[in-house]
């Protein structure tokens, strides 16, 4: 009998992810609408670095789809729709509507909800990995839920090491500025002892003999950054405390699985939605 083509059998995939996720596919219709609607907009003004950004976020779209597909892993219907509403926000809505500037806690939201996405991502890995038979470990609860609180923080240490680099090398100020009004510094001691000299009360600022026009000193990015980590640390907290109880209580809490991937089975027919539930070898310990 003659083989499919690859083209029917993707047609086929898509339309049974459709009927699988039709509220995903929904939002991804919408989405990618908005995007293509922005990139021609970009290209006819000539802004091509945003047109280039639409195109990143167009391919980070099908990102999920592409895991899915690849990896025999299912993403939760509600993982998958914050996963496309959190790149649409950080790019679309944040970088080229500058939702960043015109709403000071816009970045402060995307980076609590990354922390406790990428919780989520680091719990499952852990049980991804004990399933496989050539990398085998059980891990108690509390170590699992402390495996996905530090993945989190090393995605978000990683992300501010990019923001940094890209300030350095491209000046692109993505780790956005304060005014402080009360600076300390050691290097204001003119005796070079190392005590930390305090200047407040400061209401403006000039660079080589020109007011900047600021109300206090301009801090380059320590503050945006250590809010970013706070709030990547408040997401991650919450998720993995989520993630502790899922496990004992034998993985049947509803809200922790709604954004825990699981393995597919390797058994199943092409269209059943049966995924495996996350490893229970750990449920009984609490170390």
């Amino acid at each position: 009998m003659k083989k499919p083509s690859k083209p029917l059998h993707a047609r086929g995939e898509l339309r049974s992810a459709i009927r699988r996720q039709p509220v995903v596919f929904a939002v991804y219709l919408v989405l990618r609408l908005i995007v293509l609607a922005s990139l021609v907009s970009a290209i006819l003004r000539q802004e091509y670095e945003s047109a280039f950004v639409c195109v990143l976020v167009l391919f980070l779209f099908m990102l999920p789809f592409f895991i899915q597909k690849n990896f025999g892993i299912c993403l939760p219907s509600t993982l998958e729709i914050i996963i496309l509403l959190f790149i649409f926000a950080a790019e679309i809505l944040g970088e080229l509507q500058s939702y960043f500037i015109q709403y000071p806690y816009w970045d402060t939201m995307l980076h609590t909800t990354n922390g406790f996405l990428c919780a989520a991502v680091g719990f499952s890995l852990i049980d991804i990995l004990n399933r496989d038979a050539k990398i085998k470990f059980t891990l108690s609860p509390v170590y699992v839920a402390l495996a996905a609180f530090c993945f989190s923080m090393t995605i978000g240490v990683l992300w501010e090491f990019f923001e940094f680099g890209m300030d350095r090398l491209f000046h692109m100020d993505m780790q956005k500025d304060t005014i402080v009004h009360t600076i300390s510094s050691v290097m204001l001691d003119p005796t070079n002892s190392n005590i930390p000299i305090t200047i407040d009360g400061i209401t403006s600022v000039a660079v080589n003999g020109r007011d900047l026009g600021f109300t206090g000193y301009l801090d380059i990015g320590l503050y945006d950054t250590m809010e970013d980590l706070f709030v990547n640390f408040i997401g991650a907290t919450v998720f993995s405390v989520i993630g502790y109880f899922y496990l004992k209580h034998r993985g049947e809490g509803k809200f922790a699985k709604a954004f825990i991937p699981t393995i597919e089975e390797t058994n199943k027919e092409p269209d059943s939605d049966h995924v495996k539930e996350p490893s229970q070898e750990a449920e009984n310990r609490d170390n």
